[in-house]
């Protein structure tokens, strides 16, 4: 048994602490990469959030989960024509573009579409759990390039080009942090507005909310942002208080990272050189593939377990593979073969951002609740298809 429990109530929870730290007038985008679930989706829509969408997966998730295609913003660094033209299809208006050829790519639809321009900043913002700018990267042009020909970046026949998407990092729990990488961003909007004469309707100031990943833990608050942001934003483009531009900010993670936890089933419990060695139906098959790859932190997750926890343990995984160990040396409850533990704080980067087709092994269930009641069970699966 394996299995990941979403709370609907935290997700409503988190985004109105979310929607309380920032500035009003402002948009607030799902970032569905964290956790593409429909009822998760579904609550979050309902709470008023757009939505970001950088496949075609997702956009699919977020049309059944009630949105239009002019609530979603297109993303990715890398676009197939054959997506772009089932967005439009859907109804997509807005597309974040990283190059002059990704405006070339919408041009080429013949539909009338509107684009903000990625930047790729000239230096990263420190106190950044990931950094996302700053450094050279796939993602957003450089800040040089876009001053350096901004004829390049300017609207096309059917592209409106009227603003910029800026993305500076990711994970930040401290509220000074967060304001210095904001203020970063909103002053290179401002600087490349005056300088190219490029329009900034939309001003995207990205995200980088933190929150606890498979350890307990609270969601950190920012009792200051809001006013800090309403400051930078009267200093830099004061017309915001009415809309111009509209502001906008992204989060995946904050929103959802404390709905879920993991619950699973202890399948073998031993002892390797005097070194305790627990052995769970769940691992990176379910939870922290990603983590080696550097989009999560390394994971040393809390599993829990009544009792008093034992130092120096070992925790794997059922695959067959070394790299499946979630801790070399956790502190874990004295458990037995059959037992359910559970791992908190996993409701964002959790399933989805695991390695799921390695090796074959059953995915874990997911179960939703809202109001105490199970509202919804269902397991994803993955198949083959032929005759393609």
């Amino acid at each position: 048994m394996s299995e990941y429990v979403y709370d609907l109530d935290e997700v409503r929870r988190c985004y109105g602490l979310l929607r309380s730290s920032l500035p009003q007038p402002s948009e607030i985008y799902y970032s569905l990469k964290a956790n593409p679930h429909p009822f998760v989706v579904r609550t979050l829509r309902e709470q008023g959030c757009l939505a970001e969408v950088c496949s075609p997966g997702e956009l699919r998730v977020a049309l059944e989960a009630g949105y239009d295609g002019e609530q979603l913003l297109y993303t990715g660094p890398g676009k197939r024509d054959e997506d772009l033209r089932e967005a439009v299809k859907e109804g997509v208006t807005q597309f974040s573009v990283d190059s002059p050829f990704g405006l070339d790519q919408l041009n080429a639809l013949g539909v009338p579409v509107k684009a903000i321009v990625r930047i790729n900043d000239e230096q990263p913002v420190p106190g950044h759990g990931l950094t996302m700018t700053g450094v050279p990267s796939q993602f957003g042009a450089d800040l040089t390039w876009v001053l350096r020909e901004p004829e390049a970046f300017g609207s096309r026949e059917n592209v409106a080009v009227v603003g910029f998407h800026l993305y500076m990092g990711t994970n930040i729990s401290d509220e000074g942090a967060l304001l210095n990488q904001f203020r970063q961003a909103a002053r290179t909007a401002r600087r490349l507005a005056a300088e190219t004469g490029l329009g900034v309707e939309v001003l995207d100031l990205g995200g980088g909310f933190g929150a606890p990943f498979a350890r307990a833990g609270q969601l950190p608050v920012f009792p200051g942002l809001a006013d800090g942001l309403a400051d930078l934003l009267d200093e830099t483009f004061p017309g915001w208080r009415s809309g111009w531009p509209v502001v906008a900010f992204e989060s995946g993670r904050y929103l959802t990272a404390t709905c879920g936890t993991l619950r699973t089933r202890v399948l073998d419990v031993k002892r390797s050189q005097e070194r305790p060695v627990l052995v769970l139906e769940s691992g990176v098959n379910h939870l922290g593939g990603m983590s080696g790859l550097r989009r999560l932190p390394p994971i040393v997750p809390d599993v829990q377990a009544p009792g008093s926890p034992v130092p120096d343990t070992i925790v794997a995984g059922p695959l067959c593979t070394p790299v499946d160990t979630w801790a070399r040396a956790a502190d874990v409850a004295p458990v037995s073969p059959g037992d359910v533990v559970s791992v908190p704080n996993v409701g964002a980067y959790g399933l989805y951002a695991s390695l799921v087709a390695f090796l074959g092994h059953p995915l874990a269930d997911e179960v939703v609740v809202d109001g105490g009641v199970v509202v919804d069970e269902s397991r994803l699966e993955l198949r083959r298809e032929r005759g393609l």
